[in-house]
């Protein structure tokens, strides 16, 4: 057996208090910024299931290096929410007329199941959550320089050629969820690493105290940078609670938040920390969002909506909506467009015919002051297993949001509130629209749906298969590529979109 050269200073990493971990696979360079963690590495049997695949034969070339955004740096491509990326005129034909594929993840459920898995154990409706938090894709996917990134909860992250589908490299560079958006900045894929879970300890100090930390001791949580070409490991911020929300980078800072309620600033080249700030209370799926030098989130017990400062960390404002339950407003992602962030949450818990309901309500503030503009109730309805928002999108004077407790969308005015109108055709709507082309494009249940954004009216619609959570589409040109929570990634070109009578 290879002895240990050094056994004070393997003792040193096992309990090193430093937020940076400075990890890379067996073989590759040591982390950005040095420190007394960056030469250690973490040996993976080669081979093995979670061994790093690597294909760069797959890699796009030529014009296909140009397919989609430059970067993505918030969830949904920016603080509006809207994952649309223009194509330039002189683009190739299969950029303006589509692509189809399909790529089968780690854990990929058939789409053709018109079952969740786990439905005879927990029924349709809680094993279809479950399988987006612990088994397939929560959010969306990036298209950013002709390469899809995706993040799933089997653990892995993936990165495919736009135009064919094929893998060039997945990663699982710890054991524990991946929800949100991978984000892409310069050489670097950043994921964002951390589930639903509590254990019992934290279950224990609810009860007594009424709060708690989420993810605490589950599993290794925070950000994981990754080398965008090979996907290999370059360095690990690590957090305490949670990190399920989608970061946000603007400039040399990535800003992520936790579930225990604290908000962190890093350098994005090193993942040193610039600042923290604890708010208290939980972010579940809450996404900042980077605006004008503001970072805008909401957490969860208690329920508020926070703008703070992004070079310091300081609260500037937070407000609530009036009788916010359970973890509603931790679980959305605000918008912020035109000086207006547009928030929503469950509220006004009832039991009605012995079920448990709940009211969404929609609430404008203004982004620089947090004055209340509106308030919009969508109406009441059964309380649903989890997630219990709708992502906003803002687009133009309008701001568009669904509802998974009646399953409708609305078209609300962004600066008076008023509904324009209302569209109703699956059980439950969680995710941002994606606004292309003139077109609203929404993902719910098994299909991608096409509407006029002046009216509401479907216009078109495609049956994609499996079950879709808070996947927003991501529209490249004649593409959407859609994530699934049956572990799959999808491309359909819009042209196949059958329309609606």
């Amino acid at each position: 057996m290879r002895k240990l050269k050094s056994l004070p200073l393997f003792l040193a990493f096992l309990t090193s208090p430093f937020i940076l971990q400075g990890i890379s696979e067996a073989g590759s360079s040591p982390a950005p910024g040095g420190g007394p963690d960056s030469a250690w590495t973490v040996p993976v049997a080669p081979g093995g299931p979670f061994s790093r695949l690597y294909l760069p034969q797959n890699s796009p070339v030529g014009a296909d290096r140009t397919f989609g955004a430059a970067k993505w740096l918030q969830m949904n491509a920016n603080a509006r929410h809207n994952a649309a990326t223009p194509i330039p005129e002189n683009a190739p034909a299969w950029f303006r007329d589509g692509v189809f594929w399909r790529y089968a993840e780690a854990r990929a459920w058939p789409l053709e199941r018109p079952h969740p898995f786990g439905t005879k154990t927990y029924g349709e409706t809680e094993a279809g959550a479950v399988q987006t938090q612990f088994y397939g894709n929560a959010l969306g996917v990036s298209v950013v320089g002709g390469i899809v990134y995706a993040e799933s909860d089997d653990m892995f992250a993936y990165a495919l050629n736009a135009r064919t589908g094929q893998l060039i490299w997945r990663t699982s560079p710890v054991g524990n969820n991946l929800m949100g958006n991978p984000l892409v900045a310069g050489r670097t894929v950043y994921l964002a690493a951390g589930g639903v879970g509590f254990n019992f300890a934290n279950v224990a100090a609810f009860a007594k105290t009424g709060t708690a930390v989420r993810g605490m001791d589950v599993s290794y949580n925070g950000i994981y940078a990754l080398d965008r070409t090979t996907g290999r490991l370059l360095w690990h911020a690590g957090s305490v609670g949670e990190a399920m929300p989608t970061p946000a980078i603007h400039g040399r800072t990535l800003y992520f938040a936790t579930g225990s309620g604290t908000v962190h600033a890093i350098d994005r080249r090193t993942g040193r920390p610039i600042w923290t700030t604890r708010l208290g209370g939980n972010d579940n799926m809450s996404s900042p969002a980077y605006r004008h030098g503001r970072l805008y989130l909401a957490l969860a017990s208690p329920p508020r909506l926070y703008c703070l400062d992004a070079k310091t960390g300081r609260t500037l404002w937070s407000g609530t909506i009036p009788g916010a339950a359970n973890t509603g407003m931790g679980d959305v992602s605000p918008a912020v467009g035109h000086g207006v962030v547009v928030m929503d949450t469950v509220t006004s818990p009832k039991r009605v015919h012995g079920h448990p309901t709940l009211v969404p309500v929609v609430r404008a503030f203004d982004a620089r002051s947090g004055r209340v503009l509106w308030t919009v109730s969508t109406g009441r309805g059964p309380k649903p297993p989890a997630f219990k928002g709708g992502v906003p999108l803002i687009h133009g004077t309008s701001v568009y949001v669904g509802s998974p407790v009646t399953g409708r969308y609305e078209a609300l005015d962004l600066r008076t509130g008023k509904r324009l109108w209302s569209w109703h055709k699956v059980a439950a709507t969680r995710s941002a629209p994606t606004f292309s082309g003139g077109s609203l494009y929404i993902a719910g249940g098994d299909s991608l749906y096409r509407l006029d954004p002046k009216t509401g009216r479907e216009t078109g619609h495609l049956r994609i298969g499996g079950r879709m959570g808070i996947v927003s589409p991501t529209i490249v040109g004649g593409t959407a590529f859609l994530a699934n929570s049956y572990d799959w990634i999808v491309a359909v070109p819009l042209s196949e979109m059958k329309p609606s009578r």
